[in-house]
């Protein structure tokens, strides 16, 4: 990440995973021009004109100033209210073609590592094994069908991979278009 940029504890990497890009675009929050944009989802009531910069993420503004959140609080029930406002309103959400969601693991949000194929979620054995899981408790009962849809993730279907923020275990959950 580069120097000068904030640090989200729930998403370290925001460039890696496109969250936020290089730009000349002025911040919809402070009007400045901070030569870095984010990229993906805010939800609000009010209109908004233009992108906020990282700095208007990480120190609240843009949620408060807008009413908003970066990413919805599906999923966020288990963990303290100061994580639920860290994560909703302090940290870059990621693009999704699905409604993105936070994954919690030791009663903690997990930090978003990025949008990855089988080849990146093989890597995980855990969290591989937690997707076939999940999957199957969504009703994926035939295990052919479900090991071809795992295999050629990265095409019309990918995983979002998270990593746990106390015990490092990863986790992830699929998205399709």
């Amino acid at each position: 990440m580069s120097v000068g940029l904030p640090f989200f504890r729930y998403h370290p990497d925001p460039l890696a995973s496109g969250s936020i890009r290089a730009s000349a675009e002025v911040c919809a929050c402070c009007e400045r021009g901070r030569e870095w944009i984010y990229t993906a989802t805010f939800y609000t009531a009010h209109e908004v004109n233009g992108r906020f910069c990282p700095w208007c993420i990480a120190d609240g503004s843009a949620a408060e100033r807008f009413e908003g959140e970066f990413t919805d609080s599906y999923g966020l029930e288990a963990v303290s209210e100061d994580v639920l406002h860290e994560v909703t309103r302090r940290t870059p959400g990621f693009h999704a073609w699905q409604d993105p969601h936070w994954l919690v693991h030791c009663q903690e949000a997990a930090a978003f590592v990025g949008e990855v194929g089988y080849t990146e979620l093989a890597a995980h054995p855990e969290a591989l094994d937690q997707l076939r899981t999940d999957m199957r408790l969504d009703g994926w009962n035939d295990e052919d069908r479900l090991e071809h849809f795992l295999i050629h993730l990265g095409g019309g279907a990918t995983a979002m991979l998270f990593r746990c923020t106390v015990c490092g275990v990863h986790l992830a959950y699929a998205d399709a278009s």
